[in-house]
């Protein structure tokens, strides 16, 4: 049987310590293979051509060059799968944020600080594999028959619409948001993301979005034109009380290696909403979220799984498929008009009512 042939690997960052952290992050993974270093763009452009990597590692903040200056000439002329080593500062967070909108697929804390190397060894493996199996030439972008402005939702305001996404999930998220008119039903989201960028993604989700967007914090009132999106490296989940619908923000494990988890979510969305839920899960590597999906549906929600061919990497959806959670599998430029299409429509108002 031939060896499969190891994943390759070129870090491009301009600090000493921090290429040697990495490197030495990944020398234990039996199927990643560190074929070189670069401390900024112009070394990391002669050595992609000479050592023909499948990956890289890039620091937004180098000299010479910067990081997204590189990144749009790379996805120009050379396009590579790409994991943004970013610090934590917010406008660094930004920036990293930008990088995924320019064909990055995946982001990662900067070791140092709050952020250890531990925790780094923990996660750097996996986002270099889901980067591997990336289609980075992929740009989301939907595009459904009405602009925002003159799509309305008469959606029961009680209704529910929950997404699930990893792996190129932050621009297939926004996709969707942004033909989602403001009369929408109240949303939750996760995408799996580091703590700290899930505030600037949260940012600028609602720049994009005609609903109001922001990162969620315990306790946050579910509301129609409202979406909340789980912080990084914690679970959300829906509760209910006599007033409506709320999310708790909480600790404890990780789910299929995940927190927050899409699974975590969407068992509590089909426990507290049921029938009144729509689920969309997207793009992304892994199996978390299609045993949430199942939930949802068993539960009468509407489920929905994003298409292999519009996927950046078709890894959640089609386990979902493969579970039967999904009731429709649809592009990701259908899924807006999807979702305002199967939202469950209030209860008409008996004729004794309204005499």
């Amino acid at each position: 049987m031939r060896p499969t042939r190891k994943i390759r690997v070129l870090i491009v960052d301009d600090s000493t310590i921090v290429r040697k952290i990495l490197s030495d992050s990944l020398a234990a993974e039996p199927d990643l293979e560190v074929v070189g270093t670069a401390p900024d763009p112009f070394v990391a452009r002669d050595k992609i051509l000479t050592l023909d990597p499948d990956v890289l590692t890039l620091d937004i903040e180098m000299p010479r060059m910067d990081g997204l200056t590189f990144l749009k000439k790379l996805m120009h002329f050379h396009p590579l799968p790409a994991v943004v080593i970013s610090s934590l500062a917010q406008p660094s967070c930004r920036l990293a944020l930008e990088a995924l909108a320019l064909g990055a697929v995946e982001v990662l804390a900067k070791p140092g600080g709050p952020y250890s190397v531990g925790e780094l060894r923990h996660s750097l493996a996996g986002k270099i594999r889901a980067a591997a199996a990336a289609r980075v030439a992929l740009r989301p972008a939907a595009a459904p028959s009405l602009p925002p402005a003159r799509v309305e939702c008469d959606a029961a305001a009680n209704a529910v619409v929950a997404i699930g996404a990893s792996t190129g999930g932050t621009e297939a998220i926004a996709a969707v948001l942004q033909w989602l008119p403001r009369s929408t039903p109240g949303v939750v989201i996760v995408q799996h993301i580091p703590p700290a960028f899930s505030r600037a993604f949260a940012a600028r989700l609602n720049e994009r979005s005609p609903m109001e967007v922001r990162e969620a914090a315990d306790g946050d009132a579910l509301r129609p034109g409202l979406a909340l999106v789980a912080p990084g490296d914690f679970h959300m989940v829906l509760r209910r009380s006599q007033s409506g619908r709320f999310v708790s923000i909480r600790g404890g494990p990780q789910v299929c290696y995940q927190r927050p988890s899409v699974d975590v979510l969407f068992a509590s969305v089909a426990e507290t909403a049921g029938p009144l839920a729509v689920g969309i899960l997207l793009t992304g590597m892994g199996s978390d979220g299609a045993q949430g999906l199942l939930k949802m549906r068993q539960a009468g929600a509407r489920t929905i799984a994003q298409d292999e061919t519009s996927c950046v990497v078709y890894g959640m959806p089609r386990e979902a498929v493969v579970l039967g959670a999904a009731e429709q599998v649809l592009p990701l430029s259908a899924i807006p008009a999807a979702i305002l299409a199967r939202l469950p429509r209030p209860e008409p108002i008996p004729a004794t009512a309204k005499a």
